[in-house]
Order: structure tokens, then C-alpha cells, then sequence
């Protein structure tokens, strides 16, 4: 099984997101985890408070973060691999006619979760060498009731962030493959879709086959759904968020939590509007043959994930509030000198207008990609 170019630069987006994941288990982890090895030093009670408040911090932000960051790996891991054999039905359709077991072909697709292994590598490198400087600024937080870390190589928490999720992904995209594969050689062969639309009759805008062409780039493909509301819950999210922990935190805090949500939206973003515009090129070729324009193809294709998105936007407006009302009202309820928090309608706004501006350029790019589509070239495919 060869995997081409293109495929590769997917794999580069569940790369991104598990290096994300890994980087800010390995921050919160290692600190935990060097943090319990002084406990006994702790000698006064404000200590201990503030040494029971940095252990549950760092247990909700890797559990929540890295936690919902490796969801989104498994889900765009599946996507993948089932877009993957889509997309290869009929090479993987002969290797079946040819005698090769599902399983014998399904072993090859590991390589997708190499794709995680990468991913993990940079981001606990990345998190291991910045461990100096984290410890550094989780200092004043704690008011010097806490002993000085100094950071420690911790094997099992190397292969926890590493070796395990490596092996995981790669079990998974096999047996996900494996099942995938038990499809009939001739459904393979084919590329069999399920496919059906209603044509409508006098080619106006609200005509049952737009209608229902909505509906189906939808439900054809609910995966792309999830990733393009994820784009925008990252965004609002980690935007917003960022705001908020120059004072509750440090500004090297919010500017990293602001650098990986834009990361994370940027990326989820691209992959999903990239697959959304290839996945229905014959599609919009045929929305053409019948006089449809390019605005047209644009907003029943594109703009069929629009409400998604902002509804993903208020979600991570949602979530951002919660998780930081948690940590102020709940983890850090006994440590003094903890500032107040309150919803912040100003950081709102302007995340609002800048994810309106962002979205809605990276849309206006993505059709201007569809009108450079040619009807010739999509229908000799």
C-alpha cells in the first residue's frame, strides 16, 4: 500500500494535534509529578493548600485539554482511514480479488498511526525543554510556600506520552481498517457510494435538489461536521481564554494557550474545508451541468457547515467560561490572593468579530478554489 503526498499532509494534521496533546500533558504531568516527590518538605498549612491546588490543576487542565485533544486525534484517525479506503477502493478491491485476507491488507494501514508517534515526539520535546522555564512561572503562583522544583527525567511518563499512544493508534487504525475492508470486492471495485438526490425542475435557489444537496453533503460526510465546530470551539475557547490568564496566570501562560488553539483551529480548519470541496467534486461538476453557479455550489456546499461552526464558537465560549470559573472557584478556592473572575463580554466581542473575519475569509478562499474547479477534468476521474 503506497500513501502519496496528499495523504501525507493529512496525516500532518493528527501529527499537530496529538504534539498539542502531548505538550501540555508533559508540562502538567511533570510538574505534578516532581511536585509530589517534595511533599514532605512542605512544612506550613498555606503550603499544603496551595500543594493540594497545583496537584488538581494540573490533573483538570491535562485530563480536560489533552483529554478532548486526543479524542479529535481518534476521530480524525477514523475519518482517514475510511476516506483512505474510499478513496482506494478499487486498488484494495483487487488485492481482495487476488486472494489477500482483509486482515493482511488492513496490517499495512499502521503507518497512519506512525502519523502519532511523530506528533508525540515533538510535543514532548518540545514540553520536556520548556520544563525549566514552566516551573519558573508556576513560582509566583505558588508564594514561595512551595519548595523549588528542579526538573526530573520520569521514564514511565515518557513511554505514557509517547510509546502508549503510538501503540493505541496503530491498533486502532487497523482494526478500524480491518472492518472497513470486510466490504464486498465488488462495492470496492466500484467505489460504491449511496448517493441520492432529487433534481429540481425549475433551477431556482429553493428547488428540492438544493434543499436536499444541503442535507446531503451533510450526513454524507458528519465527520467533517465535528471538525469544522471543533475549529471554531478551539478558537473561541483558547482566544478567549487567553485574555483571561494574563491576570489569573502569566502572559508566557496565555500566549502559549493562544498559540495552540490557533494551531488547533487553523489546522482542523484547512483539513475539513480541503476535504468537504474534493469529497464533492462531481457534485458541483454536475451543479454546473445544470446552470448552477459558483456562488451557488459555494453556499450549499460550503455554507452548509456555517451554522455548525458558530454553534461550535459558542460552545468554546461556554467551555472557556466553565473551566476557568472551576479553577478560580473550586482549585484555587483556598489560596489567597486569587483575583475574581467574571465572564468577560469585552474578550467575547473581539474574538466574535475575529473569528467572523477569519471564517469567513478562509470560506470566501475556499470558494474561489471551487470556481477553479474544471467540469472536464472531475468527470474523466
Amino acid at each position: 500500500m503506497v500513501i502519496g503526498f496528499k495523504d501525507t499532509v493529512k496525516l500532518f494534521g493528527i501529527a499537530i494535534i496529538a504534539c498539542c496533546a502531548v505538550f501540555v500533558c508533559t508540562l502538567f504531568l511533570s510538574y505534578n509529578i516532581d511536585l509530589a516527590a517534595i511533599k514532605d518538605e512542605i512544612t506550613t498549612e498555606a503550603g499544603m493548600v496551595m500543594y493540594h491546588a497545583q496537584v488538581l490543576m494540573g490533573k483538570v487542565v491535562a485530563g480536560v485539554s489533552g483529554g478532548c485533544l486526543i479524542a479529535t486525534s481518534v476521530v480524525m484517525l477514523l475519518f482517514y482511514v475510511k476516506n483512505y479506503i474510499g478513496t482506494h477502493g478499487k486498488e484494495l478491491g483487487i488485492l481482495k480479488a487476488l486472494g489477500y485476507s482483509d486482515i493482511r491488507i488492513a496490517k499495512h494501514f499502521w503507518i497512519f498511526g506512525l502519523s502519532v508517534f511523530f506528533g508525540c515526539i515533538v510535543g514532548y520535546i518540545t514540553g520536556y525543554l520548556y520544563l525549566p522555564t514552566f516551573y519558573q512561572k508556576q513560582a509566583p503562583n505558588s508564594q514561595a510556600l512551595i519548595p523549588e522544583l528542579k526538573v526530573q527525567f520520569h521514564p514511565l511518563l515518557t513511554f505514557a506520552l509517547i510509546g502508549a499512544p503510538t501503540i493505541a493508534f496503530i491498533a486502532i487504525s487497523v482494526w478500524f481498517a480491518y472492518l472497513k475492508l470486510k466490504s464486498p470486492v465488488l462495492d470496492l471495485l466500484r467505489e460504491k457510494q449511496n448517493l441520492k438526490v432529487r433534481i429540481g425542475r425549475d433551477g431556482k435557489e429553493d428547488t428540492p435538489f438544493l434543499k436536499d444537496l444541503r442535507g446531503l453533503t451533510l450526513r454524507s460526510r458528519k465527520s467533517l461536521v465535528f471538525f469544522v465546530a471543533f475549529s471554531a470551539f478551539c478558537f473561541s475557547a483558547m482566544v478567549q481564554m487567553s485574555f483571561s490568564m494574563t491576570e489569573l496566570a502569566s502572559e508566557t501562560f496565555a500566549a502559549m494557550v493562544l498559540s495552540i488553539g490557533l494551531i488547533l483551529a487553523f489546522v482542523t480548519l484547512f483539513l475539513s474545508l480541503s476535504s468537504v470541496v474534493r469529497g464533492n467534486t462531481k457534485t458541483i461538476a454536475m451543479m454546473r451541468v445544470f446552470g448552477y453557479d459558483d456562488a451557488t455550489c459555494s453556499r450549499y456546499i460550503l455554507g452548509a457547515y456555517r451554522p455548525f461552526s458558530y454553534l461550535g464558537f459558542a460552545i468554546g465560549t461556554v467551555y472557556q467560561y466553565g473551566l476557568l470559573k472551576l479553577m478560580v472557584s473550586v482549585v484555587f478556592a483556598d489560596v489567597g490572593n486569587v483575583p475574581e473572575y467574571s465572564f468577560d463580554f469585552e474578550a467575547l466581542m473581539i474574538t466574535l468579530i475575529m473569528f467572523v473575519l477569519v471564517y469567513e475569509l478562509v470560506m470566501y478562499l475556499y470558494s474561489r478554489g471551487i470556481k477553479r474547479l474544471s467540469v472536464k477534468s472531475i468527470m474523466l476521474e
